[in-house]
């Protein structure tokens, strides 16, 4: 423990997302005894599964991880976005595998921004209204929303905007939808004309469904507890340990992910260390990096060591094919890209790899240090975005927040890379191919392998 007995773990996933980081928050938090998990970014689109030692199973969205740990807290911060109908279900869920004292156990930052309803269709509409050439979504409005809050600030709706009076709360949202009409005008011509997003296009020309959103927002307001400033204070100021959950993965940061197929989110540990530094926390911080032992994607987008053939021998059962966000597929270790999302973080104290279990049946398995680039691809400005020797990738250059015609570049060539080089396991007992992979990846990408998991539960996880 650090200062008066005070632990912070932070956790980011380096990969595209999916790599597992619910279940080694719910493993820490148990191996650690954190009293609370605070959501640090992202928001109702997260999908986090945790399978307890005893079978239960739960995806956590809005709830911190650990929920199936007894007495452990979730704080949702300012920086993570909130679904209030989305959470009061999520909780019904819960009830149902066991967990009856979630709300109890559960705090909402008052600034911490609401997905509404007209939000959440203009998402979808915007996407059904791109056809083939769909960027890929969870669907949810957290896009549509934070970027509300920045071109139009006076309208967005925070948490605290909740408990304004009825008819002030009601004007309040009567303007986001009249604002989203304007702005999502021709996205939603096109869906009219294609005959697609009749459910969304609802909540622009039903006046009904405002009434009953409020009527329902009634659930919300009878359980949830929000706290302000002082609260979140209260809550660091506590001894022992405290687990700093992300969503989404750093490749998909909205200012450092390949562009356009990317959130709108920052998927660093930025947002949990300025927590950490406006409330002076003095006590030990450790920042972990979450990948699997081999790559995953939900949807569009470039991924260099995609493999068709283990994609379809590594079916997941918790991630198929979802209607927004597309497909899910596998490839192997990236150590060039996960290099990069190692960069965008400002360094690691370690990596968690998890999904070793998956790679049982598999003869051999590929940890990619190296991308090639067809000439192609070879440009002036080449230098500028990749190390790079010959038509050889070596890293990714990592640039400035914020430059998405320089991220646009990036994707454009690594949509035409291919694996050019890497280390292939040789052991055939499983035993020493997992330390022979571990080396590879420590070797690659000069994080140690702190944390390792080898199935679903708390019980297969590992320290090194």
């Amino acid at each position: 423990m650090g200062v008066q007995n005070r632990n912070a773990c932070l956790f980011a996933d380096l990969g595209y997302g999916d790599s597992g980081k619910g279940t080694m928050v719910d493993w820490y938090a148990r191996t650690y005894g954190a009293h609370t998990v605070i959501r640090f970014n992202g928001g109702p689109q997260a999908r986090h599964n945790v399978v307890t030692p005893d079978g239960r199973h739960h995806t956590f969205s809005q709830f911190g991880s650990a929920t199936f740990v007894d007495g452990c807290r979730t704080h949702l911060s300012k920086h993570m976005l909130v679904s209030p109908l989305a959470m009061v279900a999520e909780e019904k869920y819960l009830r149902k595998v066991g967990v009856t004292d979630a709300w109890a156990r559960a705090t909402i930052s008052r600034d911490a921004l609401v997905i509404t309803p007209f939000q959440r269709a203009a998402n979808r509409i915007r996407e059904l209204s791109r056809g083939d050439g769909r960027h890929g979504s969870c669907g949810v409005g957290l896009g549509e929303t934070v970027y509300d809050a920045k071109v139009a600030p006076d309208l967005a709706i925070h948490v605290r905007d909740l408990y304004l009076p009825t008819t002030a709360l009601r004007a309040k949202l009567d303007s986001m939808r009249e604002f989203k009409v304007t702005q999502r005008a021709e996205e939603i011509a096109k869906c009219r004309d294609r005959g697609v997003g009749k459910e969304d296009l609802d909540w622009y020309e039903n006046p009904a469904l405002l009434t009953s959103y409020l009527r329902e927002l009634q659930n919300f307001f009878a359980v949830a507890t929000v706290i302000d400033e002082a609260g979140e204070h209260e809550i660091l100021e506590r001894p022992g340990t405290v687990v700093f959950e992300p969503s989404q993965g750093v490749l998909l940061d909205e200012a450092l992910g390949f562009d356009p197929y990317t959130t709108w989110s920052n998927c660093t540990f930025d947002n949990a260390l300025t927590i950490l530094r406006d409330h002076g926390y003095d006590g030990r911080v450790d920042k972990i990096g979450v990948v699997r032992a081999y790559m995953t994607r939900h949807g569009p987008g470039p991924f260099v060591t995609e493999d068709k053939g283990l994609t379809a021998a590594l079916p997941d059962a918790h991630n198929a094919m979802d209607a927004w966000q597309g497909a899910f597929r596998v490839g192997w270790f990236d150590s060039v890209a996960i290099r990069y999302a190692i960069a965008a973080c400002g360094g690691v104290d370690g990596l968690a790899v998890t999904c070793f279990d998956r790679l049982r049946e598999i003869d051999s398995w590929d940890a990619v240090n190296e991308y090639a680039l067809p000439p192609s691809q070879m440009h002036d400005w080449t230098d500028e975005l990749f190390e790079t020797a010959a038509h050889f990738v070596k890293n990714i250059r990592l640039g400035n927040r914020g430059n998405l015609p320089r991220q646009r570049l990036i994707t454009t060539a690594l949509e035409h890379a291919v694996i050019a080089a890497g280390a292939v396991t040789s052991a055939s007992d499983f035993d020493a191919k997992v330390e022979q992979h571990i080396a590879a990846i420590e070797h690659q990408t000069g994080a140690k392998v702190r944390f390792t998991s080898f199935g679903t539960s708390a019980s297969d996880k590992k320290v090194r």
